[in-house]
């Protein structure tokens, strides 16, 4: 049976916190296994959330909200996505510990992991320890993809070294920023128990919530380290369908050509659908996008990014007059493109205009997970870090 971070806090009711004046960052997803919120366990002084609001109000992506008191909890909760991004000081005035109870999904530019690497600079500055109660990755913490981010690059979707998908959990990335940004910090990590690196979250048989309101499913999860990149382009990336990531298109695609194309292929543990449709929101909402069902087959040989890499290169063969990058800002950056923030370089969408095979662009991203091995290993709290060789 998996045991989460909270769900050995609570057994204790917080015996370990007791007397002390705590902060939690937190989401709707900070929940025990009976589905109990953190924040109907413990009493804290001060509580933050992270983008899309603390239960998840702002439906879509860069929209800011605003901290409040709150009555029923008794303490100002506070926004991290709005004017500040990283606590100041009058908020965590007489603080004596910051406690993180927050959701990832595996992929580097979702900014969860970012509020929390903001929130453990400021309690470093400030003496303040934290707490981080570990949680799963929900698309197993064994297997990386992509790209790492590079100096330059750096951004609101990846403010340190991290691949786009980095098999860790929240706890080992907190490990991470520790041991590489944040040496003076006074972290502490309260593991789980149960579980195993090879897993994915609909395998565990534990809470699964929404961790933010377009990644209704562990599938969305699979699919979003390379599925994000759409973002970049003014291609729809499904926001305002019921299955965001996983359709794809635009109203200048023609969908069995693309998808004959994709399918033609053969790229592993995939299989795509023809699939015209209306987002409600976002990107072309209301006009009749051509488009692609991702529908994967077999998540252990899929690889989202080097999918998605694939995809965007049949839409440069196919509409090379009309595939666009999207221009900022983004994410709080105003110079960087998207795709360049995304990518965490300036190499990876050239190699998507030019065409370049997509057996050189994969041997680029090995290289890059090879180089990030010794700190990811480092940082890793639970055994089997690795695939087994076949």
């Amino acid at each position: 049976m998996l045991l989460t971070g909270l769900d050995i806090v609570a057994a204790t009711n917080f015996e370990d916190f007791r007397g002390q004046a705590i902060a939690i960052l937190c989401n709707q997803s900070s929940v025990d296994s009976n589905y109990r919120h953190i924040l109907d366990l413990v009493k804290p002084t001060a509580v933050f959330g992270p983008e899309h609001g603390l239960f998840g109000h702002t439906q879509d992506n860069m929209i800011e909200w605003e901290g409040e008191p709150d009555p029923r909890l008794g303490a100002v909760v506070h926004s991290l996505y709005g004017q500040h991004r990283e606590p100041t000081d009058p908020m965590l005035k007489g603080i004596e510990r910051l406690i993180v109870d927050i959701p990832d999904v595996g992929a580097r530019y979702y900014t969860f992991i970012w509020t929390m690497a903001l929130c453990m600079k400021a309690c470093e500055r400030l003496h303040i320890p934290v707490t981080v109660l570990d949680r799963p990755n929900p698309i197993n913490g064994v297997d990386q993809e992509g790209t790492l981010l590079r100096s330059g690059f750096e951004s609101f979707v990846g403010l340190y070294p991290l691949p786009t998908r980095h098999g860790l959990t929240p706890a080992e990335v907190a490990t991470y920023l520790h041991q590489t940004q944040f040496p003076n910090l006074q972290l502490d990590v309260v593991k789980m128990q149960g579980w195993d690196r090879q897993a994915y979250a609909d395998d565990l048989g534990y809470a699964w919530t929404m961790p933010s309101p377009n990644m209704p499913t562990v599938d969305t999860a699979v699919v979003y380290p390379g599925g994000c990149l759409w973002e970049a382009t003014t291609l729809s990336e499904g926001r305002g369908t019921t299955r965001p990531f996983e359709i794809i298109g635009a109203p200048y695609i023609a969908s069995w050509q693309w998808t004959d194309a994709l399918n033609a292929l053969n790229l592993p543990g995939v299989i795509f659908r023809a699939l015209p449709f209306e987002p409600t929101f976002n990107k072309h909402a209301r006009a009749l996008c051509g488009g692609t069902f991702i529908h994967v087959v077999d998540r252990r040989a899929f690889n989202s990014t080097l999918t998605t890499v694939a995809m965007m290169q049949e839409v440069v063969r196919l509409y090379d007059d009309q595939f666009q990058w999207k221009p900022g800002p983004y994410e709080y950056e105003e110079v960087l493109r998207p795709i360049d923030i995304l990518a965490g370089n300036d190499w990876l969408a050239p190699a998507i205009e030019e065409l370049t095979p997509l057996d050189e662009i994969e041997e680029r991203f090995r290289a890059e997970l090879v180089e990030f091995e010794e700190s990811r290993t480092s940082a890793l709290l639970y055994s089997s870090g690795r695939r087994p060789s076949s």
